[in-house]
């Protein structure tokens, strides 16, 4: 049986499968003995707020700032987002942790995939992949490769190098392209190039003493030289034709990068392979994108839909109406939200067909999807200046 089936075969409801996930995470921690937080995000959601922020920066130096231990694992889900963010998280891990590995089994990308070639070991499962580096900048209107779009300047560079000029259209094009602009885009594409380069020799390479065939010894500048290699591939969008293309560990491997496959090790991917699943779990039956969790901890970061609560002064609001639609099977929960202590309320609004705010905040669909209303809740009480009653 596969684990998804298994899991679900146990009918376990958020609440549980959220302890799952922290009993997963202590295994994890014996087994490699070591200190696990998870970091991952509902790729295939459509929440703008799904890639890397500097609030998940914050939120991990919460999690990580007390932690005694000096090792780290870092098991990471991101689509990629912000460099500046993943910057600020490594630097603080780095600050804080003498070992630290990266675990890679659904996607890391992007910013994702230039925090974790700060580890001093990634792990990754057959399953896992980290993507190009290149920047992703806006020309315009529209998101292009910033290798693709310096890879065109210079090729019309050298085309009016040999030619003297350039055709009508081209010379159009380059017209619009301001200096600022253009040094924007190239900054952009040093950024990943710049960390990466660094990283790698000081952390990834740091126990690299010999060459695997030859039985060299390997020096500082073979060690920048093999990550000045890696990072040309990694930004080479020509060569992956795709920001979002999948690089598994046989690609990382032909490039110069040495993984640890965890499914060399069967108790530890089975561990790894059950947190995987729990993770996805929890964001197919809730409305949770993003999850950071300890073994001790969990921050999870939600969205509901909700319809607008009447306008109202503190004064008049003694109860508010308001519809919650399930993003799963798109049925439509109405709820009242009471605001005074007021038995009659309650007799009307049941009267209406509208179901009381529930005492936890959650609400659980027939079809068995958990909306967390917590944000709802904090609005209201923003807008009326009043508690509501459960």
């Amino acid at each position: 049986m596969s684990l998804l089936n298994e899991y679900i075969a146990k009918r376990m409801s958020a609440n549980d499968l959220e302890q799952e996930l922290l009993t997963l995470i202590g295994k994890y921690n014996k087994l490699r003995n070591t200190y696990l937080i998870v970091s991952s995000a509902a790729i295939s959601k459509p929440i703008p707020a799904i890639s890397l922020t500097m609030d998940d920066y914050y939120i991990i130096y919460d999690l990580l700032r007390k932690i005694p231990s000096k090792k780290l694992d870092f098991y990471l889900e991101t689509p990629g987002g912000s460099g500046e963010t993943a910057e600020e998280i490594v630097r603080f891990i780095r600050s804080k942790f003498d070992d630290i590995a990266f675990v890679i089994s659904g996607e890391a990308k992007s910013a994702g995939t230039i925090m974790t070639l700060s580890a001093n070991d990634i792990l990754m499962t057959k399953s896992g992949s980290l993507g190009p580096i290149d920047a992703q900048v806006r020309i315009g209107r529209s998101v292009v490769s910033a290798y693709d779009y310096m890879d065109w300047v210079k090729d019309k560079r050298k085309y009016a190098q040999r030619n003297g000029r350039l055709n009508p259209f081209d010379a159009t094009m380059i017209a619009q392209v301001s200096p600022g602009e253009l040094n924007g885009v190239n900054n952009a594409l040093n950024f990943a190039s710049d960390l990466v380069t660094e990283w790698l020799p000081k952390y990834k390479f740091q126990n690299w003493t010999q060459t695997e065939t030859k039985k060299k010894t390997v020096s500082e500048a073979m060690k920048k030289q093999r990550a000045k290699e890696i990072v040309k591939h990694l930004i080479n969008h020509e060569k992956w034709r795709s920001h979002g293309r999948s690089i598994k560990i046989e690609d990382l491997e032909r490039i110069g990068l040495k993984i640890t496959e965890v499914d060399a090790n069967p108790n530890l991917a089975d561990v790894v392979y059950r947190i995987q699943t729990v993770i996805k779990l929890l964001f197919s039956s809730t409305n949770v994108y993003k999850i950071f969790a300890t073994e001790n901890e969990k921050i999870f970061a939600s969205a509901a839909t909700v319809g607008t609560p009447p306008a109202m002064g503190p004064q008049q609001a003694e109860v508010v109406n308001l519809d919650v639609k399930c993003e799963k099977c798109g049925k439509v929960h109405h709820l009242y939200a009471k605001l005074i202590a007021n038995p009659k309320v309650d007799e009307e609004a049941k009267k209406q067909g509208f179901v009381k705010f529930p005492e936890n905040n959650k609400l659980i669909c027939d079809c068995k999807f958990e909306i967390d209303l917590t944000g709802i809740k904090n609005d209201i009480e923003a807008q009326t200046g009043k508690k509501i009653i459960t």
